[in-house]
């Protein structure tokens, strides 16, 4: 089939600005601890049902397997902790467009620690991907404040550095050898639940936060969905997508995630879209692909 590798990538984006949706609703009505918590642990099972059905090789050494660790508890359990306190604060749209900062600061990161080269190409891209979230935080059309509290940019912008940072620990472990992406993302999970299942124990047991869930079946079902569209069959086509097409590629289309989200905010929430928001989400998503393909 020609174009298999961009057809998936455009569809990793589709299921991800789906989850985004499908997560900010479930975090709205149970909180983003008991949002998270559920989700990894859905996602970690149905990794688990199909590694061994796939017959996926687990042979890491124990260094991939500390550096995959360490990304999954910055990247999954900081970072995706802050991703769903922003989406009950700022909803999906601007967070995921804030969001589309995180590869520009794993660029940033790989070229501090890593030693990457980054190209007059590359900083142009990360200077238009901040431009571009920048646009739509400054403010309304009519210059007036932006209508979302700084708590949940803060929340945000932490939730990019996290899933950068981690980004950068997952590179390490995989030039040190071949590593199935299935194989990787279950380590991470299962290293993120290992720090999140005692936090949302002390959680519950503080202020019952995981009753939501427990009596919601709404909340539990959205956790779940979004558990099976997000790390589970985004990951599944992300890796189709990488498999057959450029990298480059794929991962600038996989970053429309903040364009996909425009009609999705309309149809979902009836929002009317200014044209800062719009503006932004495009250029942030060209600086993505100055980027990837510079």
């Amino acid at each position: 089939m020609p174009y298999t590798g961009e057809v998936s990538a455009l569809v990793t984006a589709v299921f991800w600005s789906c989850s985004a949706i499908v997560f900010s609703a479930a975090t709205v009505r149970a909180g983003a601890i008991p949002v998270n918590v559920a989700r990894l642990l859905l996602a970690a099972l149905y990794l688990a049902l199909l590694v061994p059905v796939t017959g996926l090789g687990l042979s890491l050494s124990v260094s991939q397997i500390s550096l995959l660790a360490l990304s999954g508890v910055i990247g999954l359990a900081f970072g995706d902790s802050f991703l769903f306190k922003a989406f009950g604060e700022l909803g999906a749209r601007v967070t995921m467009l804030i969001m589309s900062g995180s590869p520009a600061v794993a660029a940033l990161l790989a070229w501090l620690v890593l030693h990457e080269t980054l190209s007059y190409g590359g900083i142009l891209g990360i200077l238009v991907t901040l431009a571009g979230v920048a646009l739509v935080v400054a403010g309304n059309n009519d210059g007036s404040p932006a209508p979302f509290a700084w708590r949940g940019l803060t929340f945000a912008v932490l939730a990019a550095v996290g899933q950068g940072v981690g980004l950068i620990f997952a590179k390490m472990a995989f030039l040190e050898g071949e590593i199935n992406g299935f194989v990787a993302t279950l380590v991470r999970i299962l290293a993120s639940l290992v720090i999140m299942i005692p936090v949302g124990v002390a959680e519950s047991r503080s202020s019952d936060s995981f009753r939501a869930l427990r009596t919601d079946r709404r909340a539990l079902g959205l956790t779940a969905l979004g558990a099976l569209l997000g790390p589970f069959l985004g990951i599944s086509f992300s890796l189709i997508a990488v498999a057959h097409t450029d990298v480059g590629v794929a991962a600038t289309l996989m970053a429309t995630v903040p364009i996909l989200m425009l009609p999705l905010a309309r149809i979902v929430y009836g929002e009317r879209l200014s044209w800062r928001g719009t503006a932004g989400a495009f250029l942030a998503v060209g600086g993505v692909a100055i980027l990837f393909l510079r």
